[in-house]
């Protein structure tokens, strides 16, 4: 059945082209597609997706108070955050709400399929502009006096600052000169030692803590 995703977008042409993009890419379906979050709960619950694909912007009920309510219930299931650059507030809510990554809406059909296929496999991708929005949110006001390590290796600080510049794991494995799945692995680490469960929560507590300059 391949990577089953829902996606949920104020924008009736938007949804349209999303569907058609998801159901033409092997190893990928559309199991649904929505204008608000205003039945997410029910609806997840119902079609138990392995990705959201969900847009801030929407009526009733947005995609922040979306991804609250639903990792509530639904701790496992992989949201990506649609977002638009411009709008400090808007980009640290969503951060803050607990999606797995963030990318923008103009994102390209195939970086977005290679997105959604890093969420469903563990990743966090984030845009690199949302990266860059993400350091300057998280650095105003935080300077720690005593550098934490949290007992991350050298070659874990050195992935982790590149999370922060908003790096794909691709990419990473090739600045590094690994394979993916050791990226995987060292990323899986990275969690684990800072206690969050996404790139946009290692990159936060990351710059909290003085771990990344």
């Amino acid at each position: 059945m391949g990577i089953s995703v829902i996606v949920f977008d104020d924008n009736a042409k938007r949804r349209e082209g999303l569907e058609m993009l998801l159901e033409a890419t092997d190893g990928m379906h559309c199991t649904g597609t929505y204008n608000d979050c205003r039945d997410a709960l029910r609806i997840v619950k119902e079609q138990k997706p392995d990705v959201i694909l969900m847009d801030i912007d929407m009526p009733h009920v947005n995609g922040i108070e979306g991804v609250k309510a639903i990792r509530k219930e639904f701790k496992e299931v992989k949201i990506l955050m649609q977002t638009v650059f411009e709008d400090d507030e808007k980009v640290f809510n969503a951060i803050c709400a607990g999606a797995n990554g963030y990318i923008l809406k103009q994102t390209n059909p195939t970086n977005l399929v290679d997105s959604i296929s890093e969420v469903f496999s563990g990743g966090g991708p984030m845009t690199p502009v949302i990266a860059a929005k993400v350091l300057q949110l998280f650095s105003k006001g935080f300077s720690p006096k005593v550098k934490e390590t949290f007992d991350l290796t050298k070659r874990e600080l050195e992935i982790l600052q590149f999370l922060v510049k908003g790096f794909s794991y691709k990419m990473i494995a090739n600045e590094c000169h690994i394979s993916y799945p050791t990226v995987n692995t060292h990323v899986n680490n990275i969690y684990k030692k800072l206690q969050v469960q996404s790139a946009a929560g290692a990159v936060s507590k990351a710059i909290k803590k003085g771990l990344v300059s």
